[in-house]
């Protein structure tokens, strides 16, 4: 019998600043070659296990450990991180923090640099691992001026350059575009295939991740192994929505039709799966058609907006001719690949930048002659990256930060972030440092820092990138309340496509700068033309809607989102 590669024995961890442990007597056996995926909510432990697995828990996270952990039958208590990273690669969520060389091809030598590699082999080598994830064009340029999912294979090729036996891919898609997010998923399907490396996947979007085979899932929470199956028991097991994990949208629309979901149908993907068509169909057609949602009064227009950075000799245009109007109360997502001007224009709206020709106007008013504190009463921005936005050590100086600069009562304050912080699901962590976070409560904490404020606009930047279902769906649904009850309108720059398909009204569509469409996203989501132009990714609920011989798939889909709104407003609060 092979000796495992990833052995954990009743492991308990601990941090340090903790009373109560993170883990808990964790028994988990990979094998080598496998392709494991870890799932689970945030706060559950998924991330703290992938530290202990790549040697950051105990060397830079220090804390107890109870029981043993071994790598390829050695236990790690006898290894230091620089032993452990010759087993273990691992491809971080924020590939810029990964980066240490000016050129593509300097980051990837540099582990070769560090043991001394002779120039000739380190060059052979450069370009062999370049090769692999099809870099092999972009060797000269700096990794910071390549796209989300280009940057993502320069860490993963710097990886490769050690001989490792253990590849570890910490939220590889929640920075990607959903096309580049199914590239990435190939690639590590690919290497899997031709390496026989032992794969491990944290990542909570467990669909994209399925859009290739796994062996297993293994689903934390509360800092224990929930479940630890094949995806076909465990999309029958139902745990998943127990445990607060998004299951597949085509297997929520057979169950809401009747279906009961077994193993023996092959669930994994929408390809495969075995269902009645007939009885889909009898669902589709026993639903009403809602009349779309009436629109209020202009409260955003953009005119005509062309822009180009001001240092660029070449005037290459970033944005042009783009219009559309956002009403008062809407509801509505910007999408599009990585680079297709999607974040430059929220920047123009906040008053970063200014357009180089066209106008935008706020309830009416230009705002040209507008500084951007004075935008900022109006329009709130959160950024796509937390550390960005993040001043103070604390999690409720920070919350607390904009109130304070605009002369409210503490008590006020007080009361103000204490009800913020419930709903973003922080209050819990109201005494802790901000340092003591995950990413993904980050990006809770600078939504939470907006809301607070009650702006009439908000600019969410990827809000629900590192964010697990049940937190994404509160913060969600927070956001409705505040949409329905004070009028809050809310523009929502997302790769996510089911907040796009579920919670917005339209979608305004970016490519290469200009806008391709303005449409109802159910609409977007099942036009061929747009989804390749856009690198969007066309919805599994279409794929099963023509798999069950529907004559108006759009039809279908739009009841799926109807159903699901309903279900989630009857829901108890």
């Amino acid at each position: 019998m092979s000796k495992a590669a990833i052995r954990f024995e009743d492991f308990t961890f601990t941090y340090k600043a903790q009373a109560a442990p993170t883990l808990s007597h964790i028994c988990l056996s990979i094998s080598p070659g496998e392709k494991i995926l870890i799932a689970g909510p945030s706060g559950s432990g998924k991330s703290t296990l992938a530290h202990c697995i790549n040697g950051l828990i105990p060397h830079a996270f220090k804390g107890q450990i109870q029981g043993v952990l071994s790598l390829m039958g050695e236990d790690v208590r006898g290894m230091g991180i620089f032993a452990i990273s010759k087993k273990v690669g691992t491809v971080l969520q924020d590939t810029d923090g990964q980066f240490v060389g000016l050129r593509v091809g300097e980051d990837i030598a540099f582990v070769a640099e560090n043991d001394c590699i002779s120039t000739e082999e380190m060059h052979r080598r450069v370009e062999e691992v370049a090769r692999i994830v099809h870099l092999e064009e972009h060797l000269a340029k700096a990794p910071q001026h390549l796209s989300g999912g280009q940057k993502q294979r320069v860490s993963l090729a710097g990886v490769l350059m050690d001989p490792v036996e253990i590849l570890l891919f910490d939220e590889p898609l929640a920075n990607l575009d959903p096309a580049t997010g199914q590239e990435t998923i190939e690639l590590i399907d690919r290497l899997h295939r031709e390496t026989g490396k032992t794969i491990i996947i944290v990542e909570h979007r467990l669909e994209d991740v399925l859009h290739r085979p796994v062996d297993r899932i293994v689903v934390m929470e509360q800092g224990r192994i929930k479940a630890d199956l094949p995806p076909g028991a465990l999309f029958a097991a139902d745990i998943l929505r127990k445990t607060g994990i998004r299951e597949p949208l085509y297997l929520s629309a057979l169950r809401y039709a009747g279906t009961e979901i077994t193993g023996e149908m092959q669930p994994e993907t929408v390809a495969a799966v075995a269902f009645d068509p007939l009885r889909l169909t009898a669902w589709d057609q026993g639903m009403e058609d809602h009349p779309p949602e009436k629109s209020g009064p202009p409260l955003l227009m953009v005119k005509d907006v062309d822009f180009y950075y001001p240092h660029d000799l070449d005037k290459q245009p970033v944005l042009e001719g783009i219009s559309f109007t956002i009403a008062t109360g809407a509801w509505i997502s910007l999408v599009g690949k990585n680079g297709a001007g999607k974040s430059t224009l929220a920047k123009l709206i906040c008053g970063f930048n200014q357009p180089v020709s066209g106008s935008i106007w706020f309830e009416g008013q230009d705002l040209a002659g507008y500084s951007i504190k004075e935008r900022a009463q109006r329009i709130g921005y959160v950024m796509q990256n937390p550390n960005q936005m993040i001043s103070f050590p604390l999690i409720f100086d920070e919350v607390a930060l904009g109130l304070r600069t605009r002369g409210i009562g503490e008590k006020e304050i007080h009361d103000r972030v204490m009800e913020t912080l419930g709903i973003c699901g922080l209050y819990p962590f109201r005494k802790w440092p901000v340092s003591a976070l995950s990413y993904g409560q980050k990006k809770r904490l600078t939504i939470a820092a907006i809301l607070v404020l009650g702006p009439s606009l908000i600019i969410l930047d990827e809000p629900t990138a590192g964010q697990d279902f049940r937190h994404y769906g509160d913060i969600m649904e927070f956001l409705r309340k505040l949409n329905r009850e004070q009028g809050m309108s809310f523009l929502f720059i997302t790769h996510d496509m089911h907040l796009m398909l579920e919670y917005t009204q339209r979608a305004l569509v970016l490519s290469e700068g200009k806008l391709l469409a303005d449409d109802a996203p159910a609409a977007i989501l099942t036009d061929p033309r747009l989804i390749k132009a856009a690198s969007l990714k066309r919805t599994s609920l279409y794929d099963l809607a023509l798999r069950a011989g529907m004559g108006d798939p759009l039809r279908f889909v739009r009841h799926f989102i109807d159903y699901e709104r309903v279900q989630r407003e009857a829901a108890p609060a």
